[in-house]
C-alpha cells in the first residue's frame, strides 16, 4: 500500500516513533511491524509513501489506527495504492521510489543489513497491546480435550520462559532451522533488537484490554461490522494454569 503523505505530519510522528522506542505487548508478543525508511534523515524525504499490505490486513490497519491517534487522516490526508500483496513490499521497496515499507522480520533487518533501507521505528509502541497471535479451538475441543488444550498451552508458556531467560546467540541457534535461508547473524541481530525492546511477553494470557483495543483497531478500518463480549470469546483459564506452572 501507498501513501503519499502530509510532510510536515508524518515526519514529526516518525521522529515520535524514535523518541518513544520500539514495540508494545501483544497476547504472546509485542506488536511485530517495522518501519523501513529509504534514507537515513527522516526529514529529507521531500514526497511520502507508504508501502503496507492490501486492505484489510493487521499491518494496514494498526498502522491506519496509529495515523489517527497522531492526527493524520488515512482518507483526506493520504492517497493509497492497494496494488503490493504484503508478502512482495520488501522486494518492490528495493526496486522503485517509496520512501517508507512497514515489514515483518526477518524482512525489515534483511533490508538494513543489505543497505536497502533503515530500521527507523516499530508500530506497537503507539498502537498499544495488540493481541497479534491468538489461538482457536471450538468449545466442543475444549471440553473434549481438556489435557491436550492445557499441554499446548503449557509448551508455549515455556517458549516463553526460554527466550525471556536465554541470549540472543542461543535463541539464534534454537530457531535457525525455522530460517534456513537467513544467515544466523541477521536471526542473532533480530533477536537482540526483540530483547532490547521487551518483546516478549512474560506469559500467555489474552487481557481484556487487549482485546477491546483489538476490536477498536478492527472497527475503525471498516471490518468489524459489530463488537463481541470478550467473555463469549476468549478463555484465559489454560493460559493462566500455563502461567501458574500448574
Amino acid at each position: 500500500m501507498g501513501y503519499p503523505m502530509h510532510k510536515k505530519k508524518f515526519a514529526a510522528y516518525m521522529e515520535h516513533l524514535l523518541d518513544l522506542g520500539l514495540v508494545e505487548k501483544t497476547g504472546i508478543y509485542h506488536y511485530p511491524y517495522r518501519i523501513v525508511a529509504s534514507r537515513e534523515k527522516l526529514t529529507s524525504v521531500e514526497k511520502m509513501f507508504i508501502m503496507l499490505g492490501q486492505t484489510g490486513g493487521m499491518p494496514q490497519m494498526v498502522f491506519e489506527y496509529i495515523l489517527k491517534k497522531n492526527g493524520i487522516d488515512p482518507k483526506t490526508d493520504l492517497a493509497i495504492d492497494q496494488s503490493i500483496s504484503f508478502g512482495l513490499t520488501a522486494a518492490a521497496f528495493t526496486s522503485d521510489d517509496s520512501d517508507y515499507t512497514v515489514e515483518f522480520e526477518p524482512f525489515a533487518t534483511s533490508l538494513e543489513l543489505e543497505g536497502n533501507g533503515y530500521v527507523v521505528a516499530s508500530l506497537g509502541t503507539d498502537s498499544g497491546y495488540v493481541p497479534y497471535t491468538a489461538y482457536c479451538a471450538k468449545k466442543s475441543y475444549l471440553k473434549a480435550h481438556p489435557d491436550v488444550v492445557q499441554k499446548f498451552t503449557n509448551a508455549l508458556q515455556k517458549g516463553m520462559d526460554y527466550v525471556n531467560s536465554h541470549s540472543a546467540e542461543e535463541i539464534a541457534k534454537a530457531i535457525q532451522p525455522q530460517f534456513q535461508e537467513t544467515p544466523l547473524e541477521n536471526i542473532i541481530t533480530i533477536v537482540e533488537r526483540y530483547q532490547s525492546q521487551d518483546t516478549w511477553k512474560n506469559d500467555v494470557v489474552f487481557e481484556e484490554d487487549s482485546f477491546q483495543l483489538l476490536q477498536n483497531i478492527l472497527e475503525e478500518a471498516g471490518e468489524l461490522p459489530s463488537r463481541v463480549p470478550y467473555k463469549d470469546l476468549v478463555t484465559t483459564d489454560f493460559a493462566k494454569k500455563a502461567k501458574e506452572g500448574k
